[in-house]
């Protein structure tokens, strides 16, 4: 499995950026698939989910109503819409795709390289 993430950059607090993971070797309309990010100094801090079949999502407190996690099954891509930024937000942005043991989804099985999103004034 292959993720590569796109997208990242440099902004201003209150703007906007729209992060694209590529994914091949899997499916990812038949995948949990998660954004997960690091800031500067910190450990991993787990962003948003997405569940196949169901059409459900989950985010982080911090971001909900701000962030939109989705996918384009027809392009095998995962996206994360990220609106109305601010400093916090600050961060190394990892696509990640969960384990699946035949029964249930759980962790992270495999991570792209991450997209770098940094916002400052």
């Amino acid at each position: 499995v292959q993720l590569v993430e796109s997208g990242g950059g440099l902004v201003r607090p209150g703007e906007f950026l729209r992060l694209a993971c590529a994914v091949s070797g899997a499916n990812v309309g038949q995948s949990a698939m998660h954004w997960v990010r690091q800031a500067p100094g910190k450990g991993l801090e787990w962003v948003s989910t997405i569940w196949p079949y169901v059409s459900r999502s989950v985010m982080l407190d911090s971001v909900k109503g701000r962030f939109t996690i989705s996918t384009d099954n027809a392009k095998n891509m995962l996206f994360l819409q990220m609106n109305y930024l601010n400093v916090e937000d600050t961060a190394l942005y990892y696509c990640a795709k969960g384990s699946w043991d035949g029964n249930n989804w759980y962790g992270i099985g495999s991570w792209g390289q991450g997209a770098q999103v940094t916002v400052s004034a």
